[in-house]
């Protein structure tokens, strides 16, 4: 399976009988999947089809789609209400007798709310009935084009989550040959704490400092994290290479990455293997966002 993104744009095009139509879809990250749909009056029934046909395909992100529907076969009819021109008639006349007034010009009278009715053009069932058909055909196009972008997307930010994880191994090596990490190293820094403290007083115990010097530099040593580091790296690796809709866990991985580079650094009592943990700690943060857009 493929990686995919949850962003992505699509929009398909149709026409049936009197009817020509257009499905827009766009798709955002989200913790979830959600499909929000325009649909004009009368199209209501290509709801559940296209929530159907959606949950399918997709299984993150919300998806807004609209579709514009118009008819080419003929142009909206005027008529005037009759009834109600009549009752505005005698109204005016009734006002005309009580005060001096202008009699109502035609436009003032055409522009009353409800003389005029705009009358839509008839329609017939087996062409609407074809066009919800044509329009359903028409949102799978639409569907099928923007899991393709999804796609496309997924395999560029694949690419790229392999090269931090990369870029982590390459700085986990870095920090495993420290010179700072070397038991001479820091066998050399503890005693020269350790000199410093009793030259400065005679009532430190020698032996009890050297059984705490050993506990320190059992504290600072960040193998465990390395090896973790190392195990985090393989899984995110072979995750990637499945592909599939793994984008959540792929999120808690770089929270596990982030949690193992926090304690390497705060361990470290080396200005290069603290530095080299502030590098991976930033190429981590680099992943996790990029992460927050996989499906």
């Amino acid at each position: 399976m493929a990686l995919s993104s949850m962003t992505g744009f699509a929009r398909s095009h149709g026409a049936s009988g009197p009817y020509t139509f257009e499905w827009e879809l766009k798709s955002v990250n989200a913790k979830g999947f959600d499909l929000r749909l325009r649909l004009p009056p009368g199209w209501d029934e290509l709801e559940a089809l296209a929530k159907k046909r959606a949950g399918e395909l997709l299984s993150r992100g919300t998806v807004y789609a609209n579709l514009t529907v118009k008819r080419t076969d003929a142009a909206q009819a005027i008529r005037i209400n009759e009834d109600v021109l009549a009752a505005v008639v005698k109204v005016a006349g009734t006002l005309a007798q009580r005060i001096d007034a202008v009699a109502p010009s035609i436009d003032g009278l055409l522009g009353i709310k409800g003389v005029i009715e705009v009358v839509e053009p008839e329609s017939n069932e087996e062409e609407d009935k074809a066009a919800r058909e044509a329009a359903a055909m028409a949102f799978e196009q639409a569907l099928t084009s923007l899991v393709e972008m999804r796609r496309r997307e997924g395999d560029a930010l694949g690419q790229i989550l392999m090269q931090r994880m990369d870029e982590i191994e390459k700085l986990a090596k870095r920090a495993e040959t420290a010179p700072g990490r070397k038991p001479e190293a820091i066998k050399a820094r503890l005693a020269e704490q350790i000199a410093a403290l009793l030259e400065t007083s005679d009532r430190f115990d020698a032996d009890r400092l050297s059984q705490e010097a050993i506990l320190i530099a059992t504290k600072a040593d960040i193998r465990e994290e390395l090896d973790r580091i190392a195990s985090h790296i393989g899984q995110a690796r072979e995750m990637i290479g499945k592909g599939g809709p793994v984008g959540r866990r792929l999120d808690f991985l770089a929270q596990e990455f982030n949690r193992e580079v926090n304690t390497c650094c705060s361990k470290s009592n080396d200005v290069e293997l603290t530095n080299t943990g502030l590098e991976m700690k930033n190429v981590v943060e680099q992943f996790r966002e990029q992460v927050q857009n996989l499906e």
